[in-house]
């Protein structure tokens, strides 16, 4: 088989140690990947000028599909997020997220398995957003019914091709009449065309006490962009927390960047502490996604085996291991296969 290439961004803060113990692991597995490495994060803002250059936009465009660390954003001030910029200009519209119970990790509930469909570009979420006077501030939330369109639709598929069985979609339209009663609409016009999956409505809110008291009654579920980050945490509070969390951004075609749900830890940077899950199962998903299901599989046998072992596992899962002697445990995990 021919090498794939795939964009590398290693990120700052704790992500290049995380990316260099996902790619040990992604070796090991067998995946046949040529790696393009890139650089953007607030580390390069004296070099370039920005956290993200142009340049860096143009090899994913090329490549198609990148692999990163996290990025740091700042609360409040200072540049717009990276992670945003990078859905922006890619029109990386769909953030999917899968939440599922690994053997090992401690958590109130063991069946969970769900997915999290969140729409990347419109929304409170897309700060559009200006000072009316001195003292008020105002932001804009805007639903198109093509943004909703592609979105719901996405989910649908999703549905089919990973033989899954319901669609939940999440709204607030008993309130937000026009614009999420337009993403409601539009889910419900589109469900005729897909009768062989099951649909259901819940009100965010009651989404969210829904998922504490009975997780296991949900599949997959699509909403705004706001909803989906808020959720897609709560989802990964259930699995364990979101330094087990993977985080896939998808456009059309093949576009894709995939990174741990979580952010770049500055506090961590060279402690060699943290967990590398997210980082390496945001590798599983880019493996399945390019095609290389075998690596993909063996990637997650590994973690699967370390942490259902926690003997050596890092301080979020009960254990004591750095992340590069977690990531050298999965690696002999894996090659003992």
């Amino acid at each position: 088989m021919a090498k794939r290439k795939v964009t590398l961004i290693p990120g700052d803060g704790v992500g290049p140690s995380l990316v260099d113990a996902a790619l040990q692991v992604l070796d090991a597995a067998g995946a046949e990947i040529e790696w393009d490495r890139q650089e953007a994060g607030a580390d390069v803002m004296d070099k370039y000028g920005t956290p993200l250059p142009e340049s860096v936009l143009d090899n994913i465009r090329e490549n198609r599909v990148a692999y990163k660390g996290p990025i740091t954003t700042p609360v409040g001030s200072g540049f717009r997020s990276v992670n945003v910029a990078l859905r922006k200009k890619l029109d990386l519209y769909a953030c999917v997220r899968p939440a599922f119970y690994i053997p090992g990790v401690k958590t109130p509930y063991t069946d969970i398995d769900l997915v999290v469909v969140r729409e990347n570009m419109e929304d409170l979420y897309a700060g559009i957003e200006h000072m009316v006077t001195p003292d008020v501030a105002e932001s804009i939330k805007i639903i198109t019914r093509p943004g909703s369109e592609r979105i719901i639709r996405y989910a649908f598929e999703y549905i089919r091709r990973n033989n899954r069985k319901k669609l939940t979609i999440v709204h607030k339209a008993n309130i937000m009449k026009l614009t999420d009663g337009l993403f409601l609409d539009v889910g419900r016009e589109m469900s005729k065309e897909y009768p062989d999956i099951e649909f259901e409505e819940r009100i965010v809110d009651n989404m969210c006490m829904q998922l504490v008291q009975k997780p296991h009654l949900y599949d997959v579920m699509v909403m705004e962009n706001l909803y989906g980050d808020i959720l897609s945490d709560l989802c990964a509070g259930l699995i364990g927390g979101l330094g087990i969390a993977p985080s896939s951004n998808l456009g059309d075609g093949e576009m894709a960047v995939f990174e741990p749900a979580h952010g770049s830890a500055p506090k961590y940077t060279g402690l060699d502490k943290v967990d590398p899950t997210a980082q390496i199962l945001s590798g599983y998903l880019m493996l399945k996604h390019i095609g290389q299901a075998g690596a993909a599989e063996r990637v997650l046998a590994g973690v699967s085996k370390v942490i259902g072992e926690r003997k050596v596992v890092t301080y979020d899962i009960g254990g004591d291991a750095k992340t590069s002697e977690m990531a050298a445990a999965i690696v002999q995990a894996i090659e003992a296969m």
